[in-house]
């Protein structure tokens, strides 16, 4: 189920406006990404990251010292818009973790 429920927001993430907007070319940089331009940065010009939402989110999965062979992946990520909250993440294998950087 909430494989399902993810996939779900994934799709929705995927073919939102804003997405489709910067897919096409129509916003964002020349390489037609669309970067958060509000987003707090750090020391590296990264998007700031929640250490505690983070610990929130391994904790509330039953792993709070993390999965072996996994990583800690946000749903939608924030330079797209999506929330640095526990509830925006999930587990990745490290695996998938690399395939999705290639897009994303």
């Amino acid at each position: 189920m909430r494989r399902i429920v993810l996939a779900a927001v994934t799709a929705a993430a995927l073919f939102s406006p804003t997405l489709v907007e910067a897919r096409a070319g129509g916003a964002g940089n020349s390489t037609g990404h669309s970067y958060c331009a509000s987003c707090s940065r750090d020391s590296h010009g990264h998007i700031a990251r929640s250490e505690a939402a983070k610990e929130e989110f391994k904790a509330s999965t039953g792993y709070p010292h993390g999965r072996r062979g996994y990583v800690v992946d946000h749903i939608i990520a924030l330079k797209r818009g999506g929330a640095d909250s526990p509830s925006n993440m999930q587990w990745q294998t490290k695996a998938e973790a690399a395939a999705k950087d290639k897009w994303e």
